[in-house]
């Protein structure tokens, strides 16, 4: 049933790799662009000179002198990226697809069950809509650089993730879908395997668009990009109103969510510990140096709000019971179901009463899985906090309660891979 505010998702003329065997497709695709470090987008960046990492992260030296700011930086790297995408648009690596279509979109991993959802466009909703709701908290600088790329290069070079309302009739038609040769297909280095089917029948195409009208959807990946087409929409920017995404059922069938952890650099064991204690129960953990790295990664955590691991690297311990102090740190005011994320208690409760650090990405460092914060700490002479993950219930409630979580408290899996699909904004 069509509801008021429900998606409005639209079929789009993809710009595609003209090559389309699973070999290449490894060789120019990419992870999404703040999944990439610096040293992973050199590589990605090597093994083929039309990775997509040369779009989505443009690589440009950094200026001296009064146009030298981060400003300017973001629009040398968007003006290169659109240089670069008009070359291979002429020379024919990418290449347009001559009529509209929505892309079916699995991706299934070594273990478990696929996911499977649609690739199409999505009409920005109007404000007070509850068509598309964010969870989470954005960083404005890294909006502005994604809007810049945005409106330099004219196009959607990957896209954001919605997961939508569970609904029989979109769950039908994905089931008939599935062709027996795919469009496209390509493992990733995860060994997750990404395959997609182009569908351009017009009545599929009706029957899907009625069937997403009636559903609404949380963003679980691409917060800035979102947050960027809404402020390219409202600067007036041409054919602007719309968002490529990949929409996956909510629950069963959709995404799985997995913790965001963080890494405070600059910080030793002894002074995280030691300020710590005056807000939690500290208990530093006996776990013998060879077995350090399987306890971490295989780390339950206790129940209940509150329970977080430290560690230098090398020390564990474990921080649990937080005074009625920390705990009033929290706004009061703010939705229950926002002020009982183990997430918000450690922003609020640790990094900022106890820690005195702000929450900016030089003061609190992202980490999206435990080996990455080990490494980090190690490296930042700091210490990671390992976090619980929230569930999809506690990410739904948040975002109708119109709250937002802190950036990158979520980590849904698996990934879409960059690069397979692109939307171009004139039609």
């Amino acid at each position: 049933m069509v509801r008021p505010d429900g998606l409005d998702l639209r079929p789009f003329r993809a710009v595609t790799y003209r090559q389309h065997d699973p070999a290449h497709l490894a060789r120019v695709s990419s992870p999404a662009y703040d999944l990439v470090t610096a040293a992973g987008r050199e590589r990605l960046a090597g093994y083929d000179p039309h990775n997509i990492v040369r779009l989505i992260l443009p690589h440009v030296e950094a200026a001296e002198g009064p146009d030298g700011g981060s400003a300017a930086r973001d629009r040398r790297s968007a003006e290169s990226a659109a240089a670069t995408l008009g070359r291979w648009l002429t020379g024919r690596v990418l290449v347009r697809d001559p009529e509209p279509a929505l892309w079916r979109y699995e991706m299934a991993p070594p273990l478990g069950p696929a996911t499977t959802g649609w690739v199409g466009v999505v009409a920005l909703p109007h404000p007070g809509s509850g068509a598309v709701l964010p969870h989470e908290d954005t960083y404005a600088p890294a909006v502005e650089g994604r809007r810049a790329l945005l409106a330099a290069t004219g196009t959607d070079l990957e896209p954001i993730v919605l997961a939508h309302d569970p609904d029989p009739d979109i769950a039908a038609l994905t089931l008939v879908t599935a062709a027996a040769t795919p469009t496209l297909e390509v493992s990733d280095p995860d060994g997750v395997r990404h395959r997609l089917w182009r569908v351009g029948d017009s009545a599929m195409l009706a029957a899907l668009t009625r069937a997403f009208a009636g559903t609404a959807a949380v963003i679980a990946d691409g917060h800035h990009r979102f947050a960027a087409a809404r402020e390219h929409q409202r600067n007036g920017g041409a054919h602007a109103g719309a968002v490529l995404a990949l929409l996956t059922p909510m629950g069963a069938g959709g995404l799985r969510l997995r913790a965001i952890h963080r890494v405070v650099p600059d910080l030793p064991m002894d002074a995280a510990l030691m300020a710590a204690a005056a807000g939690f129960t500290v208990r530093e953990l006996a776990v013998p140096a060879g077995e350090r790295d399987t306890f971490l990664r295989g780390w339950p955590g206790a129940t209940g709000a509150g329970t977080f691991l430290l560690t230098d690297g090398h020390r564990v311990a474990e921080l649990s019971g937080p005074t009625a102090d920390v705990l009033d740190s929290v706004p009061a005011e703010a939705p229950a179901a926002w002020r009982r994320l183990d997430v918000v208690l450690a922003h609020h409760g640790l990094f900022a009463r106890q820690w005195g650090r702000t929450d900016d990405p030089e003061s609190v460092l992202i980490a999206h899985h435990v080996d990455e914060a080990l490494t980090v700490a190690r490296e930042r002479a700091g210490v990671a906090v390992l976090l619980h993950s929230p569930s999809p219930t506690d990410v739904a409630a948040v975002a109708r309660a119109g709250a937002r979580m802190p950036r990158k408290s979520t980590l849904f899996v698996p990934k879409p891979r960059t690069g397979l699909v692109l939307r171009p904004h004139d039609g």
